[in-house]
């Protein structure tokens, strides 16, 4: 199958020839007939599978097909985090970059000028208004936001957004929108509370299920049980004076726990920066540039903050705390062995995390090796 069996306009066609796509994933496969067919969807399908363009390209489409430009907001796309909104705004770009639809991420932080940027678009009648809940929340108590003609809301990461706690705020949102739309969920996992929140707003879904990949055979898994206070000196020994590992991602469980081990590891004299919610929107984009052009060694990051982040050439990947979901686990060590490279994944368990790190082992199908500690530790 070819993008051109889904007979997009001239336009698009051209716009994913641009970005370089050649054929649809599983997901667009699946997806795309039923959006262009007006349907309401729930999809589970991991990161990195082509969910964006599965859910932009078809109402790109039809937009690309309208005799005259919109000037109010068409399309709604909720997300969990800043970076994810960025990312989707700019795969809207390059998608449309031969179409006059027009895109802007909203997200927060506290540059005036930023705001003023996203008021102007809203005011205007974007056609795709990227955002994260709170900061659309803050723009719609100021009076100046009409949600009343939107006729696509799509939710993206759905299950990540319900983890931080965002249920409420994104109910608050669909209540301003018309009831008469298409309502698509894309979600990595699909727990009951994604089901709940899917019988609210959904109507008559179709469900797509794609099945969590399994790890790529090139990423060498093992893991060290360690006490947690041992693990900063177990990972220092690790990457320390490692010429091998020029990228490496340490998955911390809390943003005080990032700022704890990017510390340690500078006094240690090994090259790291932590990425965590603390830091301004300008702030983490300078750490993700500097650590795409392999300024540092070592990124110290929370589930959160970088989920949805694509960065390719990782060495190392750490899970300092055992993952809760198994599926995060696939997730987080996906990031390594990326383009037929190979890669190293390691996770630190502490006595209480055995029981499910070995949900982990049942769920990806075999044990993964415990290395001994070091003589010193």
């Amino acid at each position: 199958m070819t993008f051109d069996d889904f007979h997009f306009h001239p336009d698009i066609i051209d716009g994913i020839k641009t970005m370089g796509f050649e054929q649809p994933t599983p997901v667009q496969e699946l997806a795309i007939p039923n959006i262009m067919q007006g349907k309401d969807i729930i999809a589970c399908a991991q990161t990195g599978t082509g969910k964006t363009a599965a859910f932009v390209l078809p109402i790109l489409n039809k937009l690309a097909s309208l005799p005259v430009k919109l000037n109010y907001i068409n399309t709604l796309i909720i997300v969990p985090t800043r970076e994810l909104a960025i990312q989707i705004d700019q795969q809207v770009e390059g998608f449309a970059y031969f179409s006059p639809a027009s895109s802007i991420p909203v997200y927060g932080g506290n540059d005036r000028d930023n705001w003023d940027r996203q008021r102007a678009a809203i005011e205007s009648g974007v056609d795709f208004l990227i955002a994260t809940p709170g900061r659309l929340l803050q723009h719609l108590q100021m009076g100046y936001v009409s949600l009343d003609r939107v006729e696509h809301l799509i939710l993206d990461e759905a299950d990540r957004m319900l983890d931080m706690g965002f249920n409420e705020d994104i109910m608050l949102i669909v209540k301003k929108l018309p009831k008469k739309r298409q309502t698509l969920m894309f979600s990595a996992t699909m727990p009951k509370n994604i089901r709940e929140l899917a019988k609210q707003i959904l109507n008559n879904p179709v469900e797509i299920s794609l099945s969590v990949s399994k790890p790529a055979e090139n990423i060498l898994q093992a893991a060290y049980l360690v006490d947690d206070q041992k693990k900063l000196a177990l990972l220092t020994s690790l990457v320390e004076g490692k010429s091998n590992i020029q990228s490496a991602i340490v998955f911390a469980s809390t943003k005080s726990e990032v700022k704890d081990i990017e510390k340690k590891l500078i006094r240690d004299k090994v090259s790291a920066r932590g990425i965590h919610s603390d830091l301004d929107q300008q702030k983490r984009e300078e750490v993700m540039r500097d650590f795409r052009n392999r300024k540092f060694q070592i990124l110290v990051a929370t589930d959160i903050v970088s989920r949805g982040i694509d960065i390719e050439d990782i060495d190392l990947v750490v899970n300092y705390d055992v993952p809760h979901d198994p599926e995060d686990y696939v997730h987080r060590i996906g990031r390594t062995a990326r383009a037929q490279s190979d890669g190293v994944a390691l996770t630190f368990i502490n006595k209480k995390q055995k029981r499910s790190f070995e949900m982990i082992e049942k769920f990806i199908g075999s044990p993964i090796y415990k290395i001994p500690l070091p003589a010193n530790l």
